[in-house]
């Protein structure tokens, strides 16, 4: 994929699709002060570029809770006994495979993943602690965390005072 370079302009669509990526291409381009055509061409530029990954909907994890049961949140730190790369590509293949694991980020120094992982109670999250944790012969060390509230979740990326 080839380098694509970035203006003001670009930037701002950037921003305001992370505000609200339902915005309607005329809303946008009146936000960004660019005409319908030049947004809807430099929008699909952006995709193209795969800066966009994909637009999607933020639930409310509080309100979603009481409405299907699901509220626990755990922020899990792993270290693997072996960390070698092909024991780390195996242990995070098996966590992103599933649908409870929301994050995984491989981190250094100290454990060696660190998850997000919503569940709907402590038994779900046993469950899930056995079927990825201590059936794997590799997982030498298990630290959970569990969330009492949530002050902040924000997925923006920060663009800093580069758009106008």
């Amino acid at each position: 994929m080839e380098q694509i370079t970035l203006d003001g302009i670009d930037l701002r669509l950037l921003d305001e699709l992370q505000e609200d990526a339902s915005l309607s291409n005329q809303a946008l381009a009146e936000r960004c002060h660019v005409s319908p055509p030049t947004c809807l061409r430099r929008v699909k530029r952006l995709r193209d570029a795969g800066l966009i990954a994909q637009q999607i909907a933020l639930l409310n994890t509080d309100k979603m809770a009481a409405t299907l049961g699901r509220g626990l949140t755990a922020l899990t730190e792993i270290t693997l006994d072996r960390q070698g790369n092909d024991e780390a590509l195996a242990f995070e293949a098996r966590v992103v495979a599933d649908d409870a694991v929301q994050q995984c980020y491989r981190v250094s120094p100290g454990p060696d993943f660190v998850l997000v992982v919503h569940v709907a109670d402590m038994p779900a999250y046993l469950a899930l602690a056995q079927r990825l944790f201590t059936s794997d012969a590799n997982v030498r060390n298990v630290k959970s965390f569990f969330s009492i509230h949530r002050a902040k979740f924000a997925p923006r990326v920060l663009l800093g005072a580069l758009h106008v």
